[in-house]
Order: structure tokens, then C-alpha cells, then sequence
């Protein structure tokens, strides 16, 4: 059993149930902005979310050239799903490219600081961060009168 694919799989499941959440959402509730939380909506962050994969593993791992995403692109659930069903393609290609292979380090760059990380590093860094922004949505959803999934993922199937 390859413990990353397997760890990926659980983190597809627990975004799909907030998927359904926001299907359950207006249109206009799904991009419609917090004050509280930095004038950000749920798409917005979703589209942050998808680009912190494209860009940590596709761009600096698999040294790709993607274009940054810009949340306007993104209308509804959908197509928030179809640009996840893309991000999914490329985290596989990551996990199966560096599969037995972790330790290397690659110079990234952020903010004008560069450092060395391994490919393990991108792939948690990535993986948390999606866990961050998870937290800020559902947070939003409440804001918005709903109640979000649990999010236990020993629940999730």
C-alpha cells in the first residue's frame, strides 16, 4: 500500500463532502464574500487551495509551467470540481513520479526566499494547507446559515 496515495484518497473524500455542502448552497451564497474572514468566499478559497497544488507540486516539483488561477474564472461548484478533478491528475503524477523517492531537495522559491525542501515537504505542505482552508470554509458556511458535514474522516466513506 503506497501510505501517500492512500492519505490523498481520504483528503478527496473529506473535500467531496464539502462539495455536496455547497451544493446545497445558492450560487450566490458559494461566492459571496466574509469580512470575517478577509473578504474571501468559499470559491475563492477553493481556487487558492487548488492553485497551492498546481503550483508547489506541479510547477516547483515536476518543474511545469501553470499558469496562476484566478478565482473570476471559477463560476459554481462544478466547475470548482472539474478544476479539482485536473488537480487530482496532477497530485497523482506527483505521488507516482517521486513514489519511492522523497528526500530529494529542490530549490524552491517563495516571496523572494528560496530554501531547499524535499518532495515530501511539498506534498504535507500542500496537504495541511488544503486541512487550513478547510477550517475558513466551513467557517464561512456557517456565517452563511449552513451547517457544515461533520468532518471526522474515520466517518467518511
Amino acid at each position: 500500500m503506497d501510505i501517500l496515495t492512500s492519505q490523498y484518497e481520504m483528503i478527496k473524500r473529506t473535500r467531496e463532502s464539502l462539495f455536496r455542502m455547497c451544493e446545497t448552497m445558492s450560487p450566490a451564497a458559494y461566492l459571496q464574500t466574509a469580512n470575517a474572514l478577509g473578504g474571501e468566499s468559499i470559491r475563492n478559497l477553493h481556487v487558492h487551495v487548488t492553485d497551492c497544488y498546481r503550483v508547489w507540486l506541479g510547477v516547483r516539483g515536476l518543474g511545469r509551467t501553470i499558469p496562476k488561477l484566478k478565482p473570476e474564472s471559477i463560476r459554481d461548484v462544478q466547475e470548482m470540481r472539474a478544476l479539482f478533478a485536473k488537480t487530482d491528475l496532477l497530485v497523482d503524477e506527483f505521488l507516482h513520479h517521486f513514489r519511492d523517492n522523497w528526500d530529494i531537495d529542490i530549490q524552491a522559491s517563495w516571496m523572494s526566499e528560496t530554501a531547499e525542501l524535499s518532495e515530501l515537504w511539498l506534498f504535507t505542505h500542500c496537504t495541511t494547507h488544503e486541512f487550513h482552508h478547510r477550517g475558513q470554509i466551513t467557517k464561512i458556511a456557517r456565517l452563511l446559515g449552513t451547517i457544515p458535514p461533520k468532518m471526522n474522516l474515520s466517518k467518511i466513506k
